[in-house]
């Protein structure tokens, strides 16, 4: 009996609501999760670096989120009601969640983009355009080492796809990709035009 692969059971960015009031809150914590925990599949702790950044600021979107759920069911609702509060945390979390999403995405939509080009170095462009600006000169350095110990282009996708079609893998990514792509837009705008910080 084989396995289902990991990324046809994941929630997806391409199914997370966005209505007028905003971006479901609930659904883009369990796809936000479970894009994370994908990167497991690779061993190694290859992606700590990312995951662990990314946990941290899903966890303290979350904990907002469970705190005040009713006023917290679009993310942009959370953010707007934290303030009304006087607290902010679960909106600083949210701003480096879309930041650390934004530079994964970018760095994967690379990969797909230029077939040729080898993982490390579509991580290493999206750091150049997304991270770099943002960090201190000790913390680039250390994501600099970091970059240069991600998988070949051929391992990741191996080992994402679990045996199952690396096309399909494919598809599946550039889909939850295009999804994630309109949440960060939707959000980076959001969150730096109502003051919460610049992603």
């Amino acid at each position: 009996m084989t396995m289902t692969p990991y990324f046809e059971t994941a929630k997806s960015f391409a199914d997370v609501p966005i209505t007028d009031d905003g971006v479901d809150t609930a659904t883009f914590l369990l796809a936000s999760t479970d894009f994370v925990n994908m990167f497991d599949l690779l061993g190694g702790g290859v992606f700590a670096f990312v995951q662990n950044d990314l946990r941290s600021n899903i966890g303290g979107v979350r904990h907002r989120y469970e705190a005040a759920t009713p006023d917290s069911s679009t993310l942009e609702k959370l953010a707007i009601n934290e303030r009304k509060c006087g607290q902010r945390e679960g909106a600083a979390c949210l701003v480096r969640l879309i930041r650390g999403l934004w530079f994964t995405c970018e760095a994967l939509r690379n990969m797909q983009e230029d077939r040729n080009a080898e993982l490390h170095v579509c991580f290493r462009r999206s750091f150049d355009a997304v991270l770099k600006p943002r960090m201190s000169f000790v913390v680039r350095s250390v994501v600099s080492v970091a970059i240069r110990a991600v998988p070949h282009r051929h391992d990741f996708y191996a080992r994402l796809a679990q045996g199952g079609s690396h096309e399909k893998f494919d598809s599946e990514l550039a889909k939850w990709l295009a999804g994630l792509e309109v949440v960060i837009l939707r959000m980076k705008d959001f969150l730096e035009q109502g003051g919460y910080g610049t992603v």
